[in-house]
């Protein structure tokens, strides 16, 4: 993986960290995934180690928990 993923759910803290993530990686280094419109990646995000959003794998497959806006629990409904 080249790139990091930024995996959110769309809610405010969710966006605000997107809006930081991109400014610091630039948009040609990050993929973004809204896991409520990509409902079929959350598998994806849970097996990388994703415990809640936003987090962001980076290409050395780190999971980085940033501020808490929701558990993949509540994220799967």
């Amino acid at each position: 993986m080249s790139k990091s993923i930024f995996y959110h759910a769309g809610c405010s803290v969710c966006v605000s960290a997107e809006h930081e993530i991109v400014s610091l990686l630039g948009n040609e280094n990050v993929e973004l995934v809204h896991l409520g419109e990509s409902r079929d990646r959350i598998s994806e995000a849970e097996n990388a180690g994703v415990k809640s959003v936003p987090a962001l794998l980076t290409p050395s497959n780190n999971v980085l928990h940033l501020n808490f806006g929701a558990s993949m629990a509540d994220v799967k409904g």
